[in-house]
């Protein structure tokens, strides 16, 4: 098509093909990106996503199968491209590395983010862009940023289709399992490359001038689509305040608050009286706050709204700077999806007497992340395992909460308990529902789930300690919260013979997810240790051969009261043990 004649106003029939086309384009971005990468936590939990966003950096699409707490390490990344790079500096075929909170657009650091600019006629009309979670920074610190692992602000990592192989070796080298993460990366940069060649196809077919007109007017569409949604709940200033803990914050609960304004078509989320930011990894930066807010705002007033920049029009969010929900660096941000879900729950709570028909009762509250490294002497190489593990979805006002699932801002798989024992020197012992961890009410909050994992003599048959290959790279920091060396003798860093490092990240310890309209709460999560295992000491500690831990998960809250439930379905909780059997 010639674009020196201006085409007409895109009719609202293409502007729903173009919207169906970009779907598809990052849905297959997303689909590549799985089947070509090398790690488990890619191409078995799904850990990753993919989006692509208009010259500007407005997104356009993302890919629905994400997580979508990822969003909040895409929608800074061209942005801050741009900050560094002239336009006139990029060129078909470079490609962008980018992780930093702040400095690179993105949440934290083992998100790392490639971003491929997409060029038609000549001119720069949009970008590509794909995130992996990179599980290899499993045995670090969590006192600061400088502890979490590399920090990479944008820098060219491709020139015209080519690596930079000097800022790829220089990434490798501050990997610990590097074999893994050469490989991803290399499946990242072909999930760009196809979404050049989608796009292009696009162009070819419809036009430069048709593309970006049409790009317009499905954000426009979106925005629209979004303010009518918002404009069905009552105006009115809503409140609400959650209990939140975790392990790294040992004895210490902190109060999370939150207060929404409805006004007409608009919604204003006030995070004013949080506390400051802390010692701890479970800080979010400004975008990981914005990512979970509009995924609240989608799921409460129209899930079925196009997942593009069009819904974050109608939403405006103030929260302090330096606060838990703020923070500025150089605060730890490892774990903040902890954090991320229960602002959800905070605002499903706030919007309950506005949507009651819409809401959950509270949820596990928590993306349970357990990771286990050292050195697997069978294989001769370092490991690093990195799980996040489901638990309850809480209770709506017509169905049961969801049993054993992610939830909320978490989207990934499991990883299956065959894959898990081939590549890593672990067992699973029990991989099971929590009995009567779903609170009751008219409709009963979800169960949480016990993952029970031993840690093998990986020793056995290979005459003794192995020696660390190429692919091992070790650190000297010993990634415990003090920076010492550990009472049994392990080097922290190193992987020493008798040291698996366990890292946990959770929440819901202390409290209780609460349930909704007299809903009963579900249960508490929990770690449990084998007999004379090291206890876990603010989310850590060093297992030996022999040692188990198991991982319990929090339940979800029950929704309505418990004397509505229909009698069949109280008999079969009471027959499954899905509720505590006084409730």
């Amino acid at each position: 098509m010639n674009d020196t004649a201006t085409p007409p106003s895109p009719d609202p029939v293409l502007v729903e093909v173009m919207g169906a086309a970009l779907s598809s384009l990052v849905e297959e971005m997303g689909e590549t990106l799985v089947r070509a990468a090398y790690s488990s936590n890619i191409k078995e939990r799904r850990d990753c996503t993919a989006g692509l966003f208009d010259a500007d950096g407005h997104m356009l699409a993302q890919a629905e199968q994400a997580s979508p707490i990822h969003l909040g390490s895409l929608i800074g990344v061209v942005s801050a491209v741009l900050e560094r790079f002239p336009v006139e500096d990029i060129r078909p075929g470079d490609t962008f590395l980018s992780n930093d909170p702040y400095s690179g657009g993105g949440s934290h650091l083992p998100d790392m983010v490639l971003v491929t600019p997409v060029f038609a006629d000549g001119r720069l009309t949009a970008w590509a862009a794909n995130l992996a979670h990179h599980a290899d920074f499993g045995d670090r610190g969590h006192a600061h940023i400088f502890q979490e692992g590399v920090r990479i602000p944008p820098v060219r990592f491709a020139r015209e289709g080519e690596i930079v192989d000097d800022v790829f070796q220089l990434v490798l080298t501050n990997c610990q399992v590097p074999a893994e993460r050469r490989a991803d990366f290399r499946a990242q940069l072909a999930a760009n490359r196809l979404a050049v060649t989608r796009y292009g196809e696009l162009v070819e077919r419809y036009g430069r001038a048709t593309m970006l007109e049409t790009a317009a007017a499905l954000l426009d569409y979106t925005e629209r689509r979004t303010r009518a949604a918002i404009a069905e709940v009552p105006d009115g200033t809503y409140a609400f305040t959650d209990r939140f803990d975790c392990p790294e914050l040992e004895d210490t609960e902190l109060e999370l608050r939150l207060r929404v304004t409805v006004d007409g078509d608009e919604l204003h989320f006030d995070f004013a009286g949080n506390p400051g930011q802390v010692r701890a990894s479970v800080n979010m930066v400004r975008t990981a706050l914005y990512a979970t807010v509009y995924y609240a705002v989608k799921t409460l007033v129209d899930p079925d709204i196009p997942s593009n920049a069009g819904l974050h029009r109608p939403i405006r969010i103030d929260a302090p700077l330096g606060s838990i929900v703020n923070c500025v660096e150089p605060a730890a941000v490892n774990g903040r999806t902890e954090t991320c879900q229960r602002v959800v729950d905070l605002i499903h709570g706030a919007l309950a007497p506005a949507v009651p028909e819409r809401v959950t009762a509270a949820s596990n509250g928590a993306n349970t992340g357990v990771h286990f490294s050292g050195w697997d002497h069978a294989r001769g190489r370092y490991f690093v395992y990195l799980e996040t593990i489901g638990g309850g979805s809480g209770a709506r006002a017509g169905k049961d909460g969801l049993d054993g699932v992610q939830v909320h801002v978490t989207n990934t798989s499991n990883l299956p308990v065959e894959a898990l024992e081939t590549e890593y020197p672990l067992m699973v012992e029990a991989y099971e529902l929590v009995p009567g961890s779903g609170g009751a009410g008219r409709t009963r909050g979800g169960m949480g789930i016990r993952r029970t994992v031993r840690v093998e003599d990986s020793r056995a048959g290979t005459g003794g300690k192995g020696t660390p290959s190429g692919d091992a790279v070790t650190s000297g920091d010993t990634g415990s919260p003090d920076g010492a060396r550990d009472a049994s003798g392990a080097d922290s860093g190193t992987g020493e013979a008798d040291g698996v490092q366990f890292w946990l990240d959770t929440s819901r310890l202390r409290s209780r997810p609460w349930g909704l309209f007299g809903g009963l709460p579900g249960s508490s999560a929990r770690v449990e240790l084998s007999e004379g295992a090291r206890p876990v000491v603010r989310g850590h500690t060093v297992l030996r051969p022999g040692d188990r831990v198991s991982v319990v998960t929090a339940g979800a809250g029950g929704y309505g009261d418990p004397a509505e439930r229909d009698p069949a379905a109280a008999e079969r909780d009471t027959r499954e043990g899905t509720t505590p059997p006084d409730a």
